[in-house]
């Protein structure tokens, strides 16, 4: 059996507001750790049936790269939705709300 890690590593300034975060895995091939200027992280918790979540961003992230993360999280949370799933009425909607979502807030494609 293979293990894997992820390590995120967050550096906080004086009132606790990330200023650095980069992620490192095992499985990056000797790449060194990578920096980042948002996450999201979500994993479900099997005893409570609830998702535990971690959102973390930079003072650096602009609002547009923002709004441009938001969208293609949501993509992509389509397509995982839809392999693990196979409800693809559900995730045609989801599309459809992704492309509204792009179109209000100016988001080029």
């Amino acid at each position: 059996m293979k293990t894997a890690e992820i390590k995120l590593t967050v550096t906080l300034d004086d009132n606790n507001v990330p200023e650095k975060i980069v992620w490192t895995s095992t499985d990056s091939k000797g790449e060194d750790a990578v920096p980042v200027k948002a996450l999201m992280l979500s994993v479900w918790d099997p005893s409570y049936k609830n998702t535990m979540k971690i959102d973390l961003w930079t003072k650096e992230m602009p609002v547009d790269e923002m709004k441009r993360f938001f969208y293609e999280t949501l993509q992509t949370m389509g397509d995982t939705f839809l392999r693990a799933t196979g409800e693809q009425n559900i995730v045609e909607d989801l599309r459809d709300y992704c492309a509204h979502f792009a179109e209000k807030m100016e988001i080029t494609r």
